[in-house]
């Protein structure tokens, strides 16, 4: 049986710039897919093409085995449905938002009404369907075009950062959604992001792009492992270290990462290994904390940026590590670049490769 669909020697241009450099990639029929990489990467633009909305510059598609091209897209764009980023929200009720595309399709509307239903229900927000869908936080809007993508049942279902600058409960919903549509339902997810923690619990698979090209293809910690040990990749992400594992009496193990740290994960391990500690698991403060958490280092901040309505902070302790706050936390505490800081985080929030 052929993959649901190969992409042969994609070549997109615009202009003088290459977003995508001759990729080839084949997705399995029901398999989730993760695709890392930093901005500019061209995640979006393979998105793009996978789901018919652009044509390529060079190369061949095949969906099933047939080529798609030409008149092909429009059946492409049928079967795929892609919810970007920056969420797209009509202005009108929820209902009407999610029932668009089957009200398109003309579906009784005894049958838009229960599958409108389902998917509300499937991504927490039963009870909204007269609410105006503009007035929703960021949060809801972005669910609310999930639940839009997935009422269609798409046999592909392609997702542009889907927790990008969400909070972590709902950043926890559209993970759960993901995982439902595709083991319960048996949707081909595709999804491109950053938060290679939240998506390593959902994808069996990964590819990391790098200026257009993949780099690295293979299970979720084989890449992020490869990724970890190059330079160019460990920057762009997040509280990713290579250390040396040994393991400890209290049954955790002591991993050294490098610049005089050392931190305390859960498990015993020896040997090399590859430590991530997502960035919301760490606890800000100006004074230590009185907490049973295994790591507790000092540190001073050497960079704040925003991020929605949050914000993350790159703390130089020995090594330099990222921590997402709110706004309001960061004015409570007065925080800055130059602010001396402890980083407090449990030995079971990291999690090793």
């Amino acid at each position: 049986m052929p993959p649901l669909m190969s992409l042969r020697d994609l070549v997109k241009d615009y202009g003088e710039v290459r977003a995508l450099d001759h990729v080839s990639l084949e997705v399995e029929d029901g398999e989730t897919l993760a695709v890392f990489g930093p901005n500019g990467a061209g995640k979006t633009t393979l998105l793009r093409i996978m789901a018919g909305i652009e044509a390529p510059t060079s190369g061949r598609i095949y969906y099933r085995g047939v080529e798609v091209g030409g008149k092909g897209l429009a059946e492409l764009r049928r079967r795929c449905t892609m919810v970007f980023q920056r969420t797209v929200i009509f202005n009108t009720t929820v209902y009407k938002n999610v029932a668009y595309g089957l009200a398109v399709r003309g579906l009784p509307q005894n049958e838009v009404a229960e599958k409108v239903k389902d998917a509300l229900n499937l991504v927490k927000l039963k009870g909204y369907e007269r609410r105006p869908a503009r007035r929703l936080s960021g949060g809801e809007q972005q669910r609310v075009a999930l639940a839009r993508a997935i009422v269609l049942e798409p046999e592909l279902l392609l997702l542009d950062e889907p927790t990008a600058n969400l909070d972590p409960e709902t950043a926890s919903i559209i993970e759960e959604t993901i995982r439902y549509m595709n083991r319960e339902k048996g949707t081909t997810v595709v999804v491109a992001t950053h938060n290679v923690f939240g998506m390593g619990k959902v994808a069996e698979r990964a590819i990391f792009l790098m200026n257009g090209r993949i780099v690295e293809e293979g299970s979720v910690s084989d890449v992020l492992l490869r990724v970890s040990l190059k330079d160019a990749g460990f920057s762009m992400l997040d509280n990713i270290f290579v250390g040396w594992a040994e393991p400890t009496p209290n049954g955790t193990s002591a991993i050294d990462i490098g610049g005089g740290v050392k931190i305390e994960a859960s498990g015993k391990r020896r040997g090399r290994v590859t430590a991530l500690i997502p960035p919301i698991d760490i606890i800000i403060s100006k004074k230590p904390l009185d907490s049973s958490a295994r790591n507790v280092l000092k540190g001073r901040i050497v960079e704040v940026s925003e991020a929605g309505s949050t914000v993350r902070l790159k703390v130089e302790a020995g090594r330099v590590f990222t921590a997402q706050i709110t706004e309001a936390s960061l004015k409570e505490m007065k925080l800055n670049v130059g602010s001396e800081v402890y980083l407090t985080f449990k030995a079971s929030s990291i999690r090793l490769l």
